[in-house]
């Protein structure tokens, strides 16, 4: 026990790491032996230790559970898209973890079963919580129809290591099919044959995603032909459609570099074709509708450009195609390149083009008729929030668009917008239960200044009546990293604190792209450390502006973002109350060093490759574990699964050992491990609310509220 705080302490045994001729001593590295008994017992002992420490707070967490978990609409549905000759969506039933997938049949020229009085005919497409019974952990990846939308393929994980089984049903007869392919990615798109699936497999030591097979019913998965193999272990690979359905689009790429092969989907026992040769730096990503590619590309264009490659030359996709297709001297630029326009992704339809763009750090939908009509932009309304074209848009010979939108004090929502009279139709709102209403809560977006003059967007949400005297407790989250843009969107959890006088902020920093290519640039390699300075910054100006005070301050992020959190208590251990850190990759100078360790190899481009004395250097100078020292830290909660495979369970497990053995503090220090889940914590609908009202009951009881 930690002669202050209590606590498991681990066993320390000496492990020496040299690279470059510098010597690191690392005591816990034991703690990377998964089938270790003595890990399991550490892990166990800390579970227990987060037991005692919060028992007190049992009710509390069962009330918040309940509380969460009363907000959810038991019996929801989702808004349906048509595809093909079927209405697909998917719904839940009271107390069911899992979702029920399902079809109706739609008839074209004939009115719809609503206009007619006619209930609809369901069929129940795959029941995930028959899929998952017996199992403690159950995720559905990708779930494919075939194009004659008889079969139905499937994607599943029972461990959380992210090894999928695919299985495929005949949706007439129900029944099974005997292929299972299994311990692959999950990612699959049928062929145009409806006998064929593509799909992708990973590595079975660092769970690279690094090659392309084709199954055919009926066949051995064991002997299912390679189609590509990725062997820069830099670069991971995909498969997609077309928008026109008549190409398989296999993506291989890493952070700086993409690739795409093309397989005609029509006859997927050819082989595929190299669109465009790989260069270093050059980012582009294709789709392609009626007789024409179109690619999103980053030549010469940081922020984006998207332009149109030749017409076929016939009905029938050929080499020479492909050939003048990848020649990008015969490209034409359909949208130009703007400095202060980033170019996220783009749908075609008949009439028009849509852009998801982002400008201003936030998201626009830019509409564009092909006819030459002026462009204009779908309006919304809140100073902040999130927005995003559907992934549903299945038909393309349509003016409407389905779109997503939320906002901190919004709840999700989907609409259809008729690009033609730009009317919009409220299809769906999430229904939040339990009394919420929108207008009693208040969100703004204000500008803090980082230490070397940058502007860093921040987003707030809290109710109306909570104070700004400096009395509240907010809580800060962030991530920056890989250019992931975290948006102000509506999460109902959340209420629960921001009902309890709670402020929630978001740091927009630099790491993500909320303000072009540019501010991700700003926040990697080299300049990963204005991630931290930024947080920080943002820390202070909420401080300053009498939102909060320090001892009411508390920070959250996970995974890269608990990167975030581990380097800010080190730079900045003052500044903060408490922390809650999930699945937080705190260990970086080791694992980069590490190749096979999931995700290593293919992220040299966003941290460094530490073999590399400068990168080595720079990495260590933030890497949260190499840099505890002994001091007073925040209250902290970390939490992980012992199957991550994004951030292996022992990078937490040996922080927070280290941090237990030399912090001089008696503030809190906990971790808990989830023994049945991965990255993503616990499925299922509600079991993820467990954690939630665990992390919650912390900071509630720090801020004593």
């Amino acid at each position: 026990m930690h002669p202050k705080t209590g606590g498991p302490r681990a066993a320390r045994r000496r492990h020496r790491h040299e690279r470059h001729g510098d010597v690191r001593i690392d005591d816990y590295h034991w703690l990377r032996q998964r089938e270790d008994p003595a890990v399991v017992a550490y892990l166990e002992a800390e579970n227990a230790y987060v037991e005692e420490r919060l028992g007190h707070t049992t009710e509390r967490q069962h009330a918040l559970f309940d509380e969460i978990k009363g907000r959810i609409k038991q019996d929801d549905v989702s808004v349906p898209y048509r595809e093909g000759t079927h209405s697909y969506y998917y719904r839940y039933e009271d107390g069911l973890e899992y979702r029920i997938y399902c079809r109706t049949p739609v008839h074209p020229g004939r009115p719809s079963d609503s206009e007619s009085g006619v209930t609809p005919v369901e069929h129940v497409t795959l029941d995930v919580n028959a899929v998952a019974r017996g199992h403690e952990y159950c995720d559905v990846g990708a779930v494919g129809v075939s194009p004659n939308e008889r079969l139905l393929a499937y994607a599943i994980d029972t461990v959380g290591r992210r090894l999928y089984d695919i299985r495929v049903r005949d949706l007439e007869t129900g029944a099974a099919l005997s292929d299972v392919i299994p311990d692959v990615t999950g990612n699959f798109v049928w062929a145009n044959d409806d006998q064929t699936i593509v799909y992708t497999k990973q590595d079975p030591t660092t769970l690279r995603s690094y090659q392309v097979l084709r199954h055919r019913l009926g066949d051995d998965a064991a002997t299912d032909e390679r189609l590509f193999q990725e062997d820069d272990e830099t670069f991971t690979c995909g498969v997609g459609k077309s928008r026109s359905r008549r190409y398989i689009l296999i993506g291989t790429y890493q952070t700086l570099t993409s690739e795409y092969h093309v397989l005609d989907a029509e006859r997927p026992d050819g082989p595929p074709h190299v669109f465009l040769p790989r260069e270093t730096g050059h980012e582009y990503h294709i789709d392609h509708y009626r007789d024409r590619f179109y690619v999103r590309s980053n030549k010469s264009a940081q922020n984006f450009c998207l332009l149109e490659t030749p017409s076929s030359t016939g009905s029938e996709p050929d080499l020479d195609d492909i050939a003048r297709s990848g020649d990008p001297d015969r490209w034409r630029t359909v949208v130009a390149h703007r400095d202060d326009v980033l170019i996220e992704t783009f749908e075609l339809f008949r009439d028009h083009l849509v852009i998801q763009e982002r400008a201003d750090g936030l998201v626009r939908l830019r509409i564009t008729p092909w006819n030459g009509d002026h462009s204009h932009d779908v309006e919304f309304p809140d100073p902040t929030y999130e927005a995003y074209i559907d992934a549903h848009n299945k038909i393309s010979d349509t003016a409407i668009l389905r779109f997503g939108y939320s906002s901190l004090t919004t709840p999700a929502s989907e609409y259809d917008y008729d690009m033609r009279t730009r009317k919009r139709t409220l299809l769906k709102r999430e229904e939040v239960l339990g009394g919420f209403d929108t207008n009693d809560y208040r969100a703004e977006r204000v500008v803090a200044t980082a230490a070397d003059g940058t502007a860093v967007p921040i987003s707030l949400v809290s109710r109306r009546d909570t104070p700004r005297d400096g009395t509240s407790p907010l809580l800060l989250y962030g991530y920056g990293s890989y250019g992931l843009s975290m948006d102000a969107g509506f999460r109902s959890p959340r209420l629960s604190l921001l009902d309890r006088g709670f402020v929630f902020a978001i740091a927009h920093v630099r790491g993500g792209q909320e303000l072009g290519r540019r501010w991700y640039d700003d926040g990697k390699l080299g300049r990963k450390r204005n991630t931290f300075i930024d947080f920080i910054a943002c820390a202070e100006h909420l401080v300053d502006k009498r939102y909060t005070t320090p001892d009411r301050l508390f920070a959250m992020g996970g995974s890269a973002g608990g990167l975030l959190m581990g380097a800010v208590m080190n730079l900045r251990p003052d500044l903060f109350h408490g922390v809650v850190a999930q699945v937080p990759f705190v260990d970086v100078l080791t694992t980069m060093l590490d190749e096979s360790i999931p995700l290593t190899t293919g992220e040299y481009d966003e941290w460094g490759n530490p073999d590399q004395r400068e990168s080595y250097e720079y990495i260590k100078s933030y890497s949260p574990y190499d840099n505890v020292v002994a001091g007073a830290y925040p209250h902290l909660l970390v939490m992980t699964g012992l199957h991550d495979s994004q951030v292996q369970y022992w990078e937490p497990a040996k922080w927070v050992a280290k941090l237990r053995a030399v912090k001089t503090d008696d503030h809190l220090l906990l971790f808990k491990t989830n023994m049945e889940a991965g990255h993503g914590g616990a499925s299922g609908r509600y079991q993820r609310y467990r954690e939630t009202a665990l992390q919650y009951a912390f900071l509630l009881e720090l801020a004593g509220r």
